[in-house]
């Protein structure tokens, strides 16, 4: 889950990481009062998950809390990048002397995390990463030691932040990595971590990423889940406990096991071009058992996507039997009946592995109008891509 700037920055200060005071506002009604209380002079920041903001006039300065008003009414509405700004954050002005960068990541490619440091922070961070790659040091961290203030100080000289910061940025360091362990973090960043002109170190941004796998020992954070901007099938899934995540095309998938379904994406979107571009409109994995509830609860919410136009159920049985499945699957259709959810949408089925043949065989004699069984994956999804562009 990717926490709102306003979010991460108060996650920040909770363990005494510096960062400036500020407050969230959703009117432009709202603004002048709040940035009164900062002082009147106030960088006026859009709250929304995504990067860039102050090259597309997200970020403003505001000279009064008259014009802090103002630029709130422009900002809250805006669509950043696909996400539309619900609010800004109000925090006083800061006399930036230098900005750097800095983050812990868990980097995926080393199955390991990773320190990211570098005295050129900023907007353009990922250009300096991309043309000069020697300004952004990368050291990996070992998870049986964590960073001490002996790693921390080996990340900074490695950066080269400059000798007159260096212990406050090594401090900085070690509380940044308390944040990243105690929340179960996958990402915390500063950029710009500044050095103002009196020489104050100010996490001067925020932005945290927190594992969800990681929810059962951080009750806390479902207070920071951003339900307005939540996509509603997404938590509609998410209440019913489904692994499901919303993707912009045309066919709807569901598949048993994270592997095989993330193949199938490949698959139906490797077919749909043959038919103008269909493409694959969610990931759903419906684990290893494959009941009639569970089968139901995904179709229904596949079925509620308008955008979908036809389903592709691809399953290969192991410890699931493809007869369970196939049950499953004339159970939830009945199921779905009974709850009023008007099944309308043609449902191709690829079945695989063990007990196959019955599968199949209590699809056929089902025989519901809307399904229709193919033999091979790349078959199946030809046949669902064909159905999605002619609707």
């Amino acid at each position: 889950m990717d926490l709102l700037e306003f979010q991460a920055r108060n996650l920040f200060a909770s363990y005494g990481v510096p960062v400036l005071p500020g407050e969230v506002v959703r009117t432009a009604e709202q603004a002048p009062a709040a940035a009164a209380r900062l002082g009147g002079r106030v960088v006026v920041k859009a709250q929304v998950k995504t990067g860039g903001r102050g090259k597309v006039g997200g970020v403003k300065l505001a000279a009064d809390p008259a014009e802090a008003a103002q630029i709130a009414d422009a900002i809250v509405g805006m669509d950043i990048k696909g996400h539309l700004v619900r609010s800004v954050l109000l925090t006083p002005t800061a006399d930036i002397d230098q900005e750097y960068y800095f983050c812990y990541l868990l980097d995926r490619a080393s199955r390991g995390f990773l320190a990211m440091a570098s005295v050129a922070g900023g907007m353009d961070i990922e250009e300096v990463a991309a043309t000069k790659p020697e300004a952004l040091a990368k050291i990996p961290i070992d998870a049986t030691v964590g960073v001490t203030e002996q790693v921390a100080r080996g990340i900074v000289t490695a950066a080269g932040f400059p000798p007159e910061v260096a212990e406050t940025v090594v401090e900085t360091a070690v509380t940044l990595w308390q944040v990243f362990v105690a929340e179960d973090a996958t990402l915390v960043e500063v950029n710009p971590l500044v050095k103002t002109i009196d020489g104050t170190i100010i996490a001067l941004d925020a932005k945290i990423t927190l594992d969800d796998n990681a929810d059962f020992r951080q009750p806390g954070h479902a207070r920071l889940a951003d339900t307005a901007a939540a996509d509603p099938l997404e938590a509609k899934a998410k209440e019913k406990g489904l692994n499901y995540v919303k993707l912009d095309g045309q066919v709807g998938i569901i598949g048993n096991g994270a592997g095989l379904v993330m193949s199938t994406l490949d698959v139906v979107a490797y077919a749909g071009k043959e038919f103008g571009g269909v493409k694959p409109a969610n990931f759903l994995d419906i684990g290893g058992g494959a009941s009639a509830e569970v089968m139901a609860n995904g179709l229904e919410i596949i079925m509620g996507d308008p955008a979908v136009n036809s389903v592709f159920v691809n399953v290969f049985g192991g410890i699931t039997a493809c007869d369970e499945v196939a049950n499953g699957i004339v159970s939830a259709l009945r199921l779905l009946d009974e709850r009023g959810e008007r099944v309308t949408k043609p449902l191709v089925v690829r079945l695989d592995g063990n007990n196959a043949d019955n599968g199949r065989t209590i699809l056929t004699e089902a025989g519901h109008r809307l399904v229709e069984q193919v033999g091979t994956m790349d078959g199946a999804a030809r046949r669902a891509a064909e159905l999605a562009a002619a609707k």
